[in-house]
Order: structure tokens, then C-alpha cells, then sequence
């Protein structure tokens, strides 16, 4: 009976032990991000804008005291003397436009998240992909610089079109 005993707590320990045990998938911010470009250039541009990472929000911000969006962008670009427009509309009429299956590291991804004026109002930059996801970072106004997925909801639901600028 006792040995009986101890095989059912062996067999639960390791029910319970497998319950937590399931990897998960690490967001970039989480994880040291390998780039997917071969471009040193672009990589540079990705680089810089990671050193902004948890900055908070300021509208027309360019610092590490704060910045927007777009600010964000035109700092990562000009650190490589890329000259760089200010705004994300400016932006927008950059480069040439992608199919989301070319983005890779360096990219502008370009959003409306105010569907009443239909105008882009917001960019991001690729810092990494795999098969199944496009991760970039922006600023936003309640969280500041942070990397998001473009699979979230809100950023598919918002999204318009992708740049690339060589």
C-alpha cells in the first residue's frame, strides 16, 4: 500500500510539475532580438531606436525626457545622418511602399487610429520578425516607447501601410 501511495504522488508531482512548464514565446522586448536584414544601415536605425525603450510619451518630443511617435523616428534616423522628415504623414510618402510579407528590420509600418479624420497619425519602426509575426516600436501616449506586435488587435485593426526607406 505505501508504495501504491508513493507512485501516485511521483505520477501527481509530475502532472502538476508539466502544468507549468510550457515554454512561451518571448516578446522582443523580453529577449535579445536577432535581426532579420542584411542591410548595417537599417540594423544601426533599429539599434538607435531601442535605446529609447520605456521613454515616456511627449507630444513633439525628440529626447529621452520624452517623445512622440514620429519623434522617435526622425532621432533613430538622423543618429545615422539620414535626413528625416518630422512628422508620420511626412513620412508616409517616403520610399516605396510593401507587401507586409517583404517588411524587415528598418521598415515603417503607418497606422490611422483616428478613423473620423482618415489621415496616418502614427508610425512605427521593424526591429524584428519571424514567419508568424512583425514586432516594431513606436511611442504611445499611454505607454510610452515600447515594441508591439503588428498581430495585437488594435495595431491590424489600424494599420495602412508599410515603407521601406533606403
Amino acid at each position: 500500500m505505501r508504495l501504491k501511495n508513493l507512485f501516485l504522488i511521483l505520477v501527481t508531482l509530475l502532472v502538476l510539475a508539466s502544468c507549468g512548464s510550457s515554454k512561451k514565446s518571448m516578446h522582443p522586448s523580453e529577449r535579445a532580438i536577432t535581426s532579420s536584414t542584411d542591410n548595417p544601415v537599417m540594423l544601426r536605425v533599429s539599434e538607435n531606436a531601442k535605446e529609447f525603450v520605456g521613454t515616456k510619451y511627449k507630444y513633439g518630443g525628440t529626447t529621452k525626457k520624452g517623445m512622440d511617435c514620429s519623434g522617435l523616428i526622425y532621432t533613430a534616423f538622423t543618429a545615422e545622418d539620414i535626413p528625416f522628415p518630422r512628422t508620420s504623414r511626412d513620412m508616409s510618402h517616403l520610399g516605396y511602399r510593401l507587401n507586409l510579407k517583404e517588411v524587415n528590420v528598418g521598415d515603417l509600418l503607418f497606422f490611422e487610429t483616428d478613423k473620423k479624420k482618415r489621415v496616418i497619425n502614427h508610425v512605427g519602426l521593424v526591429v524584428d520578425r519571424d514567419p508568424n509575426q512583425i514586432y516594431f516600436i513606436h511611442s504611445t501616449t499611454s505607454r510610452g516607447v515600447i515594441i508591439s506586435s503588428l498581430e495585437e488587435n488594435y495595431w491590424r485593426e489600424n494599420f495602412v501601410m508599410a515603407r521601406r526607406v533606403e
